[in-house]
């Protein structure tokens, strides 16, 4: 046997592995710590959540939603009620539309947080975490005192949505805006300011933006590689249409530029929440919608720009209380086809940062 023959080797990352975030799997081929080849396997967390929506009224599956994406769920909700309502023809009260704004932009803060964070501890930068984490609690608050739940909150409701927030949310969420530029600073200061994580993520794992767009790549990891595309702008749903807002834009295709654009978006989100606040109407917050829902004979595709990228609702509706077919379009399991493309070439400890910058998680990936 030759010397080149010992040193290949195949080696099985997850689904335990603490930074495959969640129960994810994929078979390693390495010659040395070169990696060859890597086979994703999915399969750990499957739970048939298109099928339960067969089972389910359209109300009783608004919670199955936030199981999705668990660490945006009121951006599931928002994506799914969106489509019932758009199959519906209703129309939502003005105040209700400022409201899902706020939480959705929240909860899209909340995701990149999570997001940058993992990254760091996935290169062993704990102190980075826990700053993070610590800021992150108090969008936690924020849903804990508006909905009763901080992770899969919900929140969203056909025609509107199910709460107002109470009086001491409005403070809160004040006092999280002012602070806001100091935490990022914070954030640039301790981790990507850092000669070791510029050093494990700057010009590894590039993304060409042909290949994105060949992928069907949607989010933060498309813009990254330099596309200028989010649903808000181009297919503006909600009352998006409304805010004044950048898309940000980046063109470095490697995983330094795919984890530091969720910071530019956070800063687009405040400006967003900022707005929303300023111009929030008093009024209803749910509009008139039978008690029974019944949405017409027919079927609706609506999309929405997800923390992740596009998540999008199919549903066939056949004119009953349940749904003939419901079908989801998760962004992450689309933007995993990038996994085994870009890995190639590199080193073991490189595949850890290119699976982090994806931001996977497996909820809506293995639904």
């Amino acid at each position: 046997m030759s010397i080149e023959e010992t040193e290949k080797l195949i080696l099985n990352m997850g689904p335990q592995h603490p930074s495959m975030h969640g129960l994810f799997r994929m078979v390693v081929h390495l010659e040395g710590e070169t990696i060859t080849k890597i086979e994703p396997k999915l399969g750990y967390l499957h739970r048939g959540m298109e099928k339960l929506a067969e089972g389910r009224t359209y109300a009783q599956f608004i919670p199955y939603t936030d199981r999705l994406d668990y660490l945006a769920a009121p951006h599931n909700n928002w994506a799914y009620v969106q489509t019932v309502e758009k199959l519906m023809g209703v129309e939502i009260p003005e105040r209700a539309e400022y409201l899902r704004v706020i939480f959705g932009e929240l909860s899209r803060i909340a995701s990149h947080q999570v997001m940058i964070a993992s990254t760091a501890l996935d290169m062993a930068g704990y102190t980075a975490w826990m700053y993070i984490f610590r800021d992150r609690e108090r969008i936690l608050d924020m849903y804990e005192m508006s909905a009763g739940s901080r992770l899969t909150v919900n929140i969203m409701r056909i025609g509107g949505i199910s709460t107002e927030p109470p009086a001491e949310f409005w403070p809160a969420l004040q006092s999280f805006l002012d602070d806001s530029p100091e935490m990022l600073e914070e954030y640039y200061n301790i981790f990507f300011g850092n000669e070791i994580a510029q050093g494990r993520m700057k010009n590894v794992g590039i993304l060409p933006k042909e290949l994105a767009e060949n992928l069907s790549i949607t989010g933060p990891v498309l813009r990254a590689s330099g596309v200028n595309y989010d649903v808000r702008k181009t297919e503006p749903y909600s009352i998006y249409d409304r805010f004044d807002f950048k898309v940000p834009v980046r063109t470095g295709c490697d995983c330094y530029d795919r984890t530091i654009i969720r910071m530019d978006e956070i800063v687009e989100s405040i400006k967003i929440i900022k707005q929303a606040v300023r111009d929030i109407p008093e009024g209803l917050i749910m509009a008139k919608v039978p008690k029974v829902i019944k949405p017409p004979a027919g079927e609706v595709y609506h999309r929405v720009e997800n923390p992740k990228g596009e998540l999008g609702f199919y549903i066939v509706s056949d004119g009953t209380t349940k749904p003939a077919r419901v079908r989801i379009r998760p962004a992450t399991f689309i933007n995993l086809q990038m996994l085994p493309i870009v890995a190639l070439g590199w080193k073991i400890q490189d595949v850890i940062m290119i699976f982090a910058t994806l931001d996977a998680v497996l909820g809506e990936v293995d639904k």
